[in-house]
Parts: structure tokens; C-alpha cells; sequence
């Protein structure tokens, strides 16, 4: 009896139990190990069938071969349709990331652009995450940059603002935009609100691909106006159109017969794969975007791109078409999937020939360049993994390193950065920032600053991942700073019994010059690399980009705690309001000192929340 418990039957006898218990469903079905951990999530037209076939003994690749050795239970979910199930399908396997399956690993959202609607002089911004601002989305867009680069040209061509409410309502005369022609200072009254209104119609135009009758429209006003003598604003529809003119020149590569699609080519080698995707939105080209999505050496590219695709719109809206450049296992039911989801019909191509065809071949070169690159790169971070095991005496290639940096100014806006490197380079998606809240903290007191992140960093591993069964342990710790931190965070980890993972602190050498760090670790002298030792550059690289990234988000938290006012703590105030509050008094101050009936004269601000505003500034003195 304790040899059953200790060692629970495995492989294809324990799946052919099942068999008698399931019937012929559509439904997800899960392969468990003997720990009950998720090895596999599959979806199936008929449950019985599907199982069937995996309680054969032989005849399988050696990957499900693997899986099925390793299978010590079954779970199922039966479902009313065979779309239920593959929606439900990669909904888990996001959620468990199963050992077996096919796996996106990036999954970050896009930028859009964002026209906003709320106000009589609209704003045109960069947008990321929940659509829950009122106003038009535009995207999405590869990357920020291409966001930038779009939102630049818009600037130039239609001179809408970019600046927030509340800096449109401060303005008493136009800012450096308006001088350099990015912006028609609307704050200012340097143009109506209806001919604003019409400039943000054109740009809207233009981001939905009609550009054409915007240049016409434009020169019509141009002549117009040169006709009636007023030549100063007739040179400024000559420069929109002159800008108009060189955005279209520069956007030639953009397709002709292709309005609303997204372009996905997938280029597989060596048991690693690369999806690119091209985002074409209103006949032009909004940029593209390199996943490295975790595959096995025995997948076909049917599968692979099926998985992805069910991943990569589980929360995004898919565009009209998907043109791919291979065919997927269940083509018909992920359109009708794709299609309920986003309440109109999706459709998948697999061009031939055409232009259609020639996007997808652009997608694959890229696929492939891509990986031939993240290849090369994961050979070199190999060898400086290695290079760190040689350097200091660690116990194994680390698979997940993370290195801790603080930033402040003498005290005040401090925050912890915590960034994550492991075997494929930077692990962006696990980057930490940690506002430090210790009261008892002496202004500047880095020591104490380190002492409190890697409390929480523990604390919070030890509730989440007790067994270290789930990857989210390091498996060494960079902190900057020489013997004093790292006395500091030893003290930590000896408090919280975690004194098995390797901790080296990265201090400034002679004159603080790089190249000449000194390395810290518990028990043992400080040593150095030599200068041109690429286990130097890799480290240094780690600690810069901490660096980077603490300085960063302190900048943030600088600039938000600029932007406050102590309108941010009145109960009922939100961001609504307190512009509101903002536009008729002119400032917080002057808000403090209103009385009750200017109060319930603003706009938006009913009697009760009048009494409030009223009420806390006047108890406060």
C-alpha cells in the first residue's frame, strides 16, 4: 500500500482508465503529473476519441511520448461547443503555462493612439492598457515608437495639442510647441474651437487612411485664402500641405489592397520559433512586433501558429483578417471563434501569390533574421552564464538572476528597482519597482532602503512559491553596492533562511571609474575582474540597466508628487472634479480659501461635495 502512494501508476494504462468515464463531448481535458502539476491542456470535438488516442502505447512523437509517461491523472471540462473549447483551451494554458504545450511568451498590450472627446479642444495622446477613457482609439501599434513617430507627424500636420488638461488650463501665453509649428495654441485662443474641431476631424481622417481629400481640401482653403489676401495663413496651409506630402512619401512601403489586417509569419528552426507580426490598419503600415513563442523540436508549424493565434486575441480585438503565411490546424473554428469574440466576421488567408502574399513573404524574412539573431544572442548568453559560474565559484549557470538598485534625493521619493536577466536576456515582464514606505528610515539611508525591498521581496516568494516549484526564485542576487549592503541583505536572508542563494554586491573601484568595480560577497575578500573580461561587461550591463530603471521610476514618482495638490485627498474629488475645481478658481489655493456658495457654483460639484471641499480645508485651518 505505501509503494502505490509513494509511486502512483504513470503513462498511457492511467489515460485508457479514463476512457470508461468520459463521453463523446466537445471539452478541455488536462494531463497531471504525479504532483499535480499541469502538463498538458488540449481541446477536443469528441473527448473520447481524443483521449483514445493518447492510451495508445505506441505510435507517438517523442514529445507527447514524454507527456504521456509522465501522466498521473486527467482532468475534464466538457463544453456545448467545439469554439467553447478552444477558447477555453488557451484561456488555461495562459493561466498554467503547461510544460508540453505551445507558449506565448510576451504577451505585453500595444500602444494606441487616443483622441479624447471630454473637452472642447480635444487632446491627441499615447494610450496603453483598458480602454476606459471617453474618445477615439487608433491601433494598435507595434511598439511606442511607432507611436511617437505617428504621433510627430500629426503634430506637424495638424497642430493639435499633446498637453494635459490641467497644463492647457494654466496657459497664459503659447509654449515651445507652438513655436516650432507642432501645435495651434488653442489654450490661448489662437484659434476657434470650430476650426479645431475640423483640424481633429482631418487627423481623424487621416488615421482611418483617407489623406487624399484632406491635401485637396487643404489646398482649396490655401487658394482661398491667397486670394483673399490673407497670406500669412495661406503659407500656413502650404506647410500642412508640405508636411501632409513627405508623411505620404515616407509611408510608400504601406499596401494598397490591404485596409485592416494583421500580417503573422512564423519561421521555425532548431526547436525554437518566431512569429512576426505586421500591423496594417487603415492601408498603413503601424509596425511590427518578434515573439519567441516556447515550442518543442517535434512541433509542426500548424500547431504552433493555432496556439498563437488563440493566444496572442484572447485580450486583444483581432483585425478583419489574418494573413498568414502557413495554414492552422482548425482554421474554420478559430474564425468562428475570433468572430464571436469581436461581434463581426475575421477572416484567415493563406496567400499564393499577390500582394498579400508579398507582405507575407516580408514577414518571414523578418521571422527568420529575428531568430538567426536571438540565436546568436542566446549562444553568447550562455557562454557569459558560464563565465559567471567560473568567475564566482557558483554552483550552476544562474536561470534567473535579479539585481536590486535604489534611487532618491536625499531621501524623498525613494523607490527600489528590482530587474530580472536569465538564460533569453532581459526579462522585462518581471521587472519590480517597490515605493519605500519605512517611516523610521534616515533621509538617504541606503542600507536601510535594501534592508526593506528584500524583506518584501522574500516575504511575498515565501507565501507565493514556499516549494520554489514555480521559477519566480533567483538563482543569484546583483545588489549595488560594496560590503556594507551587502552585510545588509545577508543579515535579511539569513532572517528568512534563504542563505543557499549566491548574493554579490557591485561596488565603484578606484575613482568610481568603470572597469574598475569591486566585487562583495559574504565570508570572502573583495575581488576584481580584468578590464576586458566580458563577465565585467555583462555585470556592468545588469547594474546600468537597474540603474536605469530605478532612476526612472524615481523620476516618475517625482513627477507625480509634483503634479499633486491637496485636492488629491478630499473625499468625492476625482480627476474629473478636481479639473473642474482647477479651471474655476485657477489653483488649489484659491479653492481653500472659496466659500460654500463659489463652491457649489463650479460645475459638477454638487451641494453636498461643496459642503465637504468646503469643510476640509476649514478644519484643516
Amino acid at each position: 500500500m505505501t509503494d502505490e502512494i509513494e509511486n502512483p501508476p504513470v503513462g498511457h494504462e492511467v489515460i485508457q482508465s479514463y476512457l470508461r468515464t468520459i463521453d463523446t463531448s466537445p471539452g478541455v481535458y488536462r494531463m497531471l503529473d504525479t504532483e499535480s502539476r499541469v502538463l498538458y491542456v488540449g481541446k477536443a470535438r469528441n473527448l473520447r476519441a481524443r483521449v483514445s488516442n493518447y492510451a495508445r502505447p505506441t505510435g507517438h512523437s517523442a514529445r507527447i511520448a514524454r507527456m504521456i509517461a509522465n501522466t498521473a491523472s486527467m482532468m475534464f471540462l466538457t463544453t456545448k461547443t467545439e469554439t467553447e473549447a478552444l477558447l477555453l483551451e488557451q484561456n488555461l494554458i495562459k493561466q498554467l503555462k503547461p510544460k508540453f504545450n505551445v507558449l506565448l511568451r510576451d504577451d505585453k498590450s500595444f500602444p494606441n493612439i487616443l483622441v479624447t472627446a471630454e473637452h472642447e479642444f480635444p487632446q491627441i495622446k499615447k494610450h496603453r492598457g483598458a480602454k476606459k477613457e471617453k474618445g477615439d482609439y487608433y491601433g494598435p501599434f507595434a511598439s511606442a515608437g511607432a507611436v511617437n513617430r505617428t504621433l510627430n507627424q500629426l503634430q506637424r500636420v495638424f497642430l493639435l495639442r499633446d498637453c494635459s488638461n490641467a497644463m492647457f488650463e494654466s496657459r497664459t501665453r503659447p509654449c515651445l510647441q507652438h513655436q516650432i509649428k507642432r501645435c495651434s495654441a488653442p489654450c490661448v485662443g489662437k484659434i476657434s474651437a470650430q476650426d479645431y474641431r475640423q483640424t481633429v476631424k482631418d487627423a481623424q481622417r487621416f488615421l482611418s487612411g483617407k489623406t487624399t481629400d484632406i491635401q485637396a481640401r487643404l489646398a482649396q482653403e490655401m487658394n482661398a485664402a491667397s486670394e483673399e489676401m490673407e497670406f500669412e495663413r495661406a503659407a500656413a496651409l502650404r506647410d500642412r500641405i508640405k508636411a501632409l506630402t513627405q508623411v505620404q512619401t515616407a509611408q510608400g512601403i504601406n499596401p494598397k489592397g490591404v485596409e485592416d489586417a494583421d500580417i503573422i509569419g512564423l519561421h521555425l528552426e532548431g526547436g525554437q520559433a518566431c512569429v512576426q507580426v505586421f500591423f496594417i490598419r487603415a492601408n498603413q503600415n503601424w509596425g511590427n512586433h518578434d515573439y519567441y513563442p516556447r515550442v518543442g523540436a517535434d512541433v509542426d508549424a500548424a500547431e504552433v501558429l493555432e496556439a498563437f493565434i488563440g493566444q496572442f486575441y484572447d485580450q486583444r480585438d483581432p483585425p478583419r483578417q489574418l494573413i498568414l503565411s502557413n495554414e492552422i490546424e482548425n482554421p474554420d473554428l478559430m474564425a468562428d471563434a475570433l468572430s464571436g469574440k469581436i461581434g463581426r466576421k475575421v477572416e484567415l488567408l493563406v496567400p499564393k501569390r499577390g500582394e498579400k502574399a508579398e507582405l507575407v513573404d516580408g514577414a518571414l524574412r523578418n521571422a527568420r533574421e529575428s531568430l538567426a539573431r536571438k540565436l546568436a544572442e542566446t549562444a553568447t548568453q550562455t557562454k557569459l552564464l558560464q563565465g559567471l559560474v567560473d568567475a564566482f565559484d557558483l554552483p550552476k549557470p544562474p536561470e534567473r538572476i535579479e539585481v536590486y538598485d535604489n534611487s532618491h534625493i536625499q531621501g524623498t521619493n525613494a523607490v527600489g528597482a528590482m530587474i530580472v536577466a536569465g538564460p533569453d536576456g532581459m526579462m522585462k515582464n518581471q521587472y519590480r519597482k517597490f515605493n519605500i514606505r519605512g517611516d523610521d528610515l534616515t533621509p538617504g539611508d541606503d542600507f536601510g532602503m535594501m534592508k526593506e525591498v528584500l524583506q518584501r521581496r522574500f516575504k511575498r516568494l515565501i507565501k507565493e512559491d514556499p516549494e520554489r516549484k514555480e521559477g519566480h526564485w533567483p538563482d543569484l542576487l546583483l545588489i549595488d553596492g560594496g560590503a556594507g549592503q551587502v552585510s545588509a541583505v545577508a543579515s535579511i536572508m539569513q532572517e528568512f533562511g534563504v542563505e543557499d542563494i549566491p548574493m554579490i554586491g557591485v561596488a565603484k573601484g578606484v575613482d568610481r571609474d568603470a572597469g574598475k568595480e569591486e566585487f562583495h560577497r559574504v565570508g570572502k575578500r573583495p575581488m576584481a575582474l580584468r578590464h576586458n573580461d566580458p563577465v565585467l561587461y555583462f555585470v556592468q550591463r545588469l547594474r546600468d540597466e537597474a540603474h536605469r530603471f530605478a532612476i526612472g521610476t524615481h523620476r516618475a514618482k517625482r513627477a507625480k508628487a509634483v503634479g499633486a495638490t491637496p485636492l488629491d485627498d478630499v473625499p468625492g474629488v476625482g480627476a474629473g472634479r478636481k479639473r473642474a475645481l482647477l479651471a474655476h478658481f485657477g489653483s488649489a489655493k484659491a479653492v481653500g480659501r472659496a466659500n460654500l456658495s463659489d463652491l457649489k457654483a463650479v460645475e459638477g460639484v454638487s451641494d453636498a461635495l461643496a459642503e465637504t471641499i468646503y469643510g476640509y480645508f476649514h478644519e484643516r485651518g
